[in-house]
Protein backbone atom coordinates (compact mmCIF):
# COMPACT_ATOMS: atom_id res chain seq x y z
CA UNK A 1 0.00 0.00 0.00
CA UNK A 2 1.11 2.87 -0.80
CA UNK A 3 2.43 5.71 1.82
CA UNK A 4 -0.61 8.20 2.01
CA UNK A 5 0.66 12.02 0.98
CA UNK A 6 0.08 14.75 3.81
CA UNK A 7 0.77 18.12 4.96
CA UNK A 8 3.79 18.96 5.98
CA UNK A 9 4.77 19.06 9.92
CA UNK A 10 5.66 22.47 11.56
CA UNK A 11 6.17 24.03 14.89
CA UNK A 12 6.14 27.64 16.02
CA UNK A 13 7.38 29.13 19.56
CA UNK A 14 5.55 32.41 20.89
CA UNK A 15 8.55 33.50 23.29
CA UNK A 16 8.11 35.68 25.68
CA UNK A 17 11.08 37.40 27.36
CA UNK A 18 10.29 36.84 31.36
CA UNK A 19 13.05 39.11 32.52
CA UNK A 20 11.46 42.12 30.53
CA UNK A 21 8.77 44.09 31.78
CA UNK A 22 5.60 43.01 30.74
CA UNK A 23 7.07 40.09 29.19
CA UNK A 24 7.58 41.00 25.31
CA UNK A 25 7.46 38.41 22.92
CA UNK A 26 10.13 37.89 19.77
CA UNK A 27 9.16 38.15 16.23
CA UNK A 28 11.39 37.30 13.31
CA UNK A 29 11.16 39.47 10.19
CA UNK A 30 11.46 36.74 7.22
CA UNK A 31 14.18 36.59 5.12
CA UNK A 32 12.38 34.73 2.56
CA UNK A 33 9.02 34.69 0.76
CA UNK A 34 5.98 34.99 2.29
CA UNK A 35 7.59 38.35 3.77
CA UNK A 36 6.55 40.02 6.90
CA UNK A 37 6.93 39.45 10.41
CA UNK A 38 6.65 35.96 12.31
CA UNK A 39 6.68 33.65 14.99
CA UNK A 40 10.23 31.74 15.37
CA UNK A 41 9.65 28.39 13.97
CA UNK A 42 10.03 26.15 11.29
CA UNK A 43 9.62 22.34 10.00
CA UNK A 44 10.07 19.18 11.87
CA UNK A 45 13.14 16.85 11.37
CA UNK A 46 12.40 13.52 10.70
CA UNK A 47 13.32 11.67 14.14
CA UNK A 48 12.73 14.89 15.72
CA UNK A 49 9.96 15.22 18.31
CA UNK A 50 7.73 18.44 17.83
CA UNK A 51 8.97 19.81 21.14
CA UNK A 52 12.57 19.07 20.13
CA UNK A 53 11.74 20.98 16.76
CA UNK A 54 10.37 23.80 18.52
CA UNK A 55 13.89 24.09 21.00
CA UNK A 56 15.70 23.89 17.98
CA UNK A 57 14.41 26.59 15.78
CA UNK A 58 14.08 29.11 18.57
CA UNK A 59 17.96 28.21 18.65
CA UNK A 60 18.64 28.61 14.80
CA UNK A 61 16.14 31.73 14.05
CA UNK A 62 16.94 33.45 17.13
CA UNK A 63 19.66 32.24 18.93
CA UNK A 64 17.92 31.64 22.39
CA UNK A 65 17.51 28.60 24.51
CA UNK A 66 13.55 28.40 25.50
CA UNK A 67 12.09 26.63 27.65
CA UNK A 68 7.85 25.63 26.73
CA UNK A 69 5.31 26.96 28.59
CA UNK A 70 1.99 25.34 27.19
CA UNK A 71 0.51 24.19 23.88
CA UNK A 72 -1.30 26.90 22.47
CA UNK A 73 -2.99 25.22 19.57
CA UNK A 74 -2.68 23.42 16.43
CA UNK A 75 -3.19 24.80 13.42
CA UNK A 76 -4.13 23.71 10.18
CA UNK A 77 -6.01 25.52 7.48
CA UNK A 78 -4.73 24.12 4.31
CA UNK A 79 -4.20 27.86 3.01
CA UNK A 80 -2.30 28.81 5.96
CA UNK A 81 0.75 28.59 4.13
CA UNK A 82 1.01 29.88 0.89
CA UNK A 83 4.26 27.66 0.01
CA UNK A 84 1.89 24.44 0.41
CA UNK A 85 -0.57 22.83 2.92
CA UNK A 86 1.12 22.43 6.49
CA UNK A 87 -0.20 22.19 10.05
CA UNK A 88 1.80 23.84 12.70
CA UNK A 89 2.06 23.62 16.61
CA UNK A 90 1.98 26.63 18.38
CA UNK A 91 3.47 26.41 22.18
CA UNK A 92 4.24 29.36 24.24
CA UNK A 93 7.80 29.72 25.47
CA UNK A 94 9.95 31.94 27.83
CA UNK A 95 13.94 32.75 27.55
CA UNK A 96 16.44 35.26 28.41
CA UNK A 97 18.91 37.64 26.89
CA UNK A 98 19.13 39.30 24.05
CA UNK A 99 17.83 37.34 20.86
CA UNK A 100 20.01 37.53 17.74
CA UNK A 101 18.30 36.61 13.60
CA UNK A 102 20.09 34.04 12.22
CA UNK A 103 18.98 31.42 9.79
CA UNK A 104 15.70 32.58 8.16
CA UNK A 105 15.78 35.50 9.99
CA UNK A 106 16.49 38.83 8.15
CA UNK A 107 15.45 40.80 11.55
CA UNK A 108 14.20 39.95 15.06
CA UNK A 109 12.42 42.28 17.09
CA UNK A 110 11.01 42.49 20.64
CA UNK A 111 7.58 43.65 20.82
CA UNK A 112 5.25 44.66 23.65
CA UNK A 113 1.36 42.55 23.24
CA UNK A 114 0.10 45.66 22.78
CA UNK A 115 2.25 47.21 19.89
CA UNK A 116 2.77 43.80 17.34
CA UNK A 117 3.39 44.78 13.98
CA UNK A 118 0.90 44.79 11.23
CA UNK A 119 2.50 42.91 8.60
CA UNK A 120 2.18 39.55 9.47
CA UNK A 121 3.02 36.41 7.51
CA UNK A 122 1.12 33.11 7.20
CA UNK A 123 -1.73 32.71 10.01
CA UNK A 124 0.06 34.30 12.70
CA UNK A 125 -2.91 37.36 13.18
CA UNK A 126 -5.00 34.71 14.18
CA UNK A 127 -2.47 32.53 16.01
CA UNK A 128 -1.44 35.75 18.47
CA UNK A 129 -5.22 36.87 18.63
CA UNK A 130 -5.19 33.22 20.55
CA UNK A 131 -2.09 34.00 22.19
CA UNK A 132 -3.21 37.17 23.40
CA UNK A 133 -6.71 35.31 24.86
CA UNK A 134 -4.70 33.15 26.58
CA UNK A 135 -2.65 35.54 28.17
CA UNK A 136 -5.04 37.75 29.32
CA UNK A 137 -7.28 34.67 30.81
CA UNK A 138 -4.75 31.96 31.43
CA UNK A 139 -6.71 29.20 29.40
CA UNK A 140 -6.16 27.60 26.17
CA UNK A 141 -8.66 29.06 23.35
CA UNK A 142 -11.49 26.84 22.17
CA UNK A 143 -11.31 24.96 19.36
CA UNK A 144 -11.49 26.52 16.05
CA UNK A 145 -14.04 25.10 13.22
CA UNK A 146 -12.49 26.33 10.03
Amino acid sequence: MPRPQTPSLTVDAIIELSELPGRPIVLIERKYPPLGWAIPGGFVDIGETVEDATVREAMEEVTLQISLKALLGCYSQPSRDPRGHTVSLVYVAEASGKPVAADDARNVQVFSIENLPEQLAFDHKAILNDYLSYRSCGQIPSLRNQ
